[in-house]
Parts: structure tokens; sequence; C-alpha cells
């Protein structure tokens, strides 16, 4: 019963957002392939990586994966940026041509959660964020990223 009540949140979050990217396909504003609108999101996800990080994330080659960045780069969506303490490491980042086009699933997540706190109580609200927090940090352990994946 929760595997089907989680599955059927989680698979709706995942619809409609992929609806809002092939809309936006379709009425070409974007220049990203569904591969490439995966990565960028991967790297926003995993908080600056570096190439490498996120190489191994996805599990590809390292020039595999500096094909990919470039290409992303090139069409304004990420940036490189160099480490202060050592300079021959770059972190990924994402810009805000990215959040412009991100925005669709953000927009989507803040209009749920608004329903929510107008159906629920705050104890219930309250209750599911320290559960939700509980699943991120302890019960999925094969995801480990630091940044914009913290729910603390």
């Amino acid at each position: 019963m929760i595997e089907d009540s989680f599955t059927a949140v989680y698979s709706k979050f995942k619809l409609y957002f992929y609806q809002k990217v092939f809309d936006r396909i379709q009425n070409r504003e974007t220049s990203l392939t569904t591969v490439e609108t995966f990565c960028v999101e991967i790297i926003y996800v995993l908080h600056r990586p570096t190439i490498n990080e996120f190489a191994n994330f996805i599990k590809i080659s390292a020039p595999n994966a500096t094909y990919k960045i470039n290409c992303l780069i090139k069409k304004g969506y990420l940036r490189r940026v160099q480490s202060r303490r050592d300079k021959r490491l770059f972190y990924l980042e994402v810009t805000d041509k990215f959040f412009d086009y991100y925005g669709i699933n953000l927009s989507y997540i803040d209009t749920v959660v608004k329903r929510m706190k107008e159906r629920f109580s705050e104890t219930d609200i309250s209750k599911l964020n320290e559960m939700l927090e509980i699943i991120s940090s302890e019960l999925m352990p094969e995801i480990s990223c630091s940044g914009s994946l913290s729910l603390s």
C-alpha cells in the first residue's frame, strides 16, 4: 500500500516535469536535448560537482562527461568555477538560464506544497517533513550528495 502511494506521487512529479520539458522542446523554447536535460539536472542536484564526480555518479568516462559538459556550457546552462583553495579544481555550476528552464519543476513543487498546507494540519505537515528528512538522510544511503537535496 505505501509502495503504491509513494510510487504514484513520485511518478506524478516526474510526469509533470517530463510533460513540461517535452512541451518546451516542441515549442522550441529550449536548446537542450533530453539527455542534456537529465545531465544538467543531475549537476544541479549534486551541487557543484567536479567533472569527475559527475562522470562517476552517472558511470560514464571522464572524456564523455567533458564532452556533455562542454555542450551545456556552450548552450549557457552551466559554467566552470575554479576552486579558491586548489586552482587545479573546477566545479560545475548551473546558470540563471538553467533556473529559468528548471523553474517549471520548482514551481510545481511549490504548488503542491501550498495545496498540502491548505489541506493538512501543521502537525501533519511537520510529521511529513520529519519523515521526508529521515527518508532522505537515512533511508537512501545510495544517493549521497550535498547542497540542494538536503531537506534540513
